[in-house]
């Protein structure tokens, strides 16, 4: 979520060439809202095991609606049965029980309340996980599609799960876990703080006291499944991300790279854990930017040493992975102007003419589907080998200083299997705290 900063320059414009082959090859995509008609568009990637589906930025909508319609038709006809999401476990995890009808896990406060809290707090998700609450309604509870989050960043409600859990399901483990995680209570807040007092302010770090915490709850697993699997599974993630979450504070002041690289495994992580928490007919469907998605090893974020989720399940699952970009030319788009601060609704620029945006904007193609997954179109695979810059919008989006703050060099082809483009795009719509009239009290976004 982070601003990518610049990591190369090409300097180059897009041939003429190249704009011929993307328009010759572009289908032109109906509205997403209109999901019966843009759902059946991806019927091709039927045979994936995972379906990484990205964004350009963290706040807009026809991304979130394009990914809902897809993840639609996947999940109705192609047997997908899980949705993970770049957000944090504990929050998904409310949305998990409204759409899978679940009794709500205790939990202090409201969730994705935490900044930027227009990523997933937005009426484009609540469509979505009402149209999956009532896909899911008349299925047996081992056939329902559930909804994830695969981020590290919830230390404070992940220490609360685990302790709730185990308060039930052990108190004397429970008061274990209590004194174990004392260590960070101080720091709950605030965990960067941990990070800085630990790497230079000399403090003791607690992974000794995280690590032993989770290998006591997965050494008890065969007792604990026995009386409820989905909770104790619940509860080990969030002893995972509790031990991830500390070490991440820790080496962020180390540098960049390696805290990218600790987060986007521990998403892949999350992933390999939800597909053999399901079993052999896992297929999942990610929702993350377009710099996790992507392979990072054909970008600059790979060439200087980072890697992605995109990356490792390319790695891990070969052809049945595939990774599909998003792309848009001008609009708006809900974001920040510094870490923490407020949501606006700003302007986004024209791109810039050494990128592929600039590239499909001169095909003169509104809404459109490109698909070179497996080697199919030879020619335009090759035209897409050749660098070009690509933007990367997060929840921080700094016009002004756009080449430096969100443009990075990458190879197209290999990045992505296929890319959706609109030209033209608007702000994801914010919601507030209050439950929609005539919605359940188990409502996801519910007080």
């Amino acid at each position: 979520m982070n601003d990518i900063g610049t990591r190369g320059k090409t300097g180059r414009e897009a041939s003429a060439e190249l704009v011929a082959a993307l328009r010759g090859h572009a289908e032109p995509l109906p509205p997403p809202e209109r999901a019966a008609e843009f759902g059946p568009f991806f019927d091709r990637y039927a045979d994936a095991r995972v379906v990484l589906l990205g964004e350009a930025t963290h706040g807009t909508s026809e991304f979130y609606r394009a990914r809902a319609a897809i993840t639609r038709r996947l999940i109705e006809h192609h047997g997908f049965n899980i949705v993970a999401v770049e957000g944090d476990w504990p929050d998904a995890a409310r949305i998990d029980n409204y759409v899978r009808h679940h009794a709500a896990r205790p939990r202090r406060g409201d969730p994705f309340v935490r900044f930027p809290t227009w990523m997933w707090r937005n009426m484009e998700v609540l469509a979505f996980a009402d149209w999956l609450r009532g896909h899911n309604e008349p299925l047996k509870p081992e056939d329902r599609a559930s909804f994830h989050g695969l981020d590290i960043y919830s230390l404070d409600e992940s220490i609360h799960a685990v302790l709730a859990y185990l308060d039930k399901a052990d108190p004397t483990a429970g008061a274990l876990a209590r004194q174990r995680y004392g260590c960070l209570t101080p720091w709950q807040d605030d965990p960067a703080l941990y990070g800085r007092a630990v790497m230079h302010g000399g403090r003791p770090g607690c992974e000794d006291a995280v690590v032993a915490q989770l290998k006591d709850m997965l050494r008890h697993r065969i007792g604990d499944i026995g009386v409820d699997g989905e909770a104790w599974f619940d509860a080990v993630q969030n002893a995972r991300i509790v031990r991830a979450a500390e070490r991440y504070y820790r080496i962020m002041y180390r540098g960049s790279t390696e805290s990218w690289n600790l987060r986007d495994r521990h998403m892949f992580d999350t992933l390999q854990c939800l597909m053999q928490h399901r079993g052999d007919r896992a297929k999942a469907v990610v929702w993350a930017h377009n710099s996790h998605v992507g392979n990072a090893d054909a970008t600059a974020m790979g060439w200087q040493g980072e890697f992605n989720i995109g990356e490792l399940c390319r790695t891990a699952y070969g052809d049945e992975a595939v990774l599909i970009g998003f792309g848009t030319d001008t609009g708006t788009v809900a974001a920040a102007s510094e870490w923490g601060g407020e949501m606006e609704i700003k302007t986004v620029r024209p791109a810039r003419q050494d990128s592929y945006e600039h590239a499909f904007r001169r095909t003169g193609l509104a809404r459109t589907l490109t698909d070179w997954r497996g080697g199919k179109r030879r020619e335009l695979v090759e035209m897409l080998r050749i660098p070009l810059l690509e933007r990367a919008i997060g929840v921080i989006y700094r016009p002004e200083s756009e080449f430096l703050s969100h443009y990075f060099e990458a190879v197209l082809a290999e990045q992505f299997d296929a890319w959706i483009w609109f030209e033209q795009t608007r702000a994801v719509t914010p919601i507030g705290h209050e439950r929609p009239e005539g919605a359940p009290e188990t409502y996801p976004f519910g007080l």
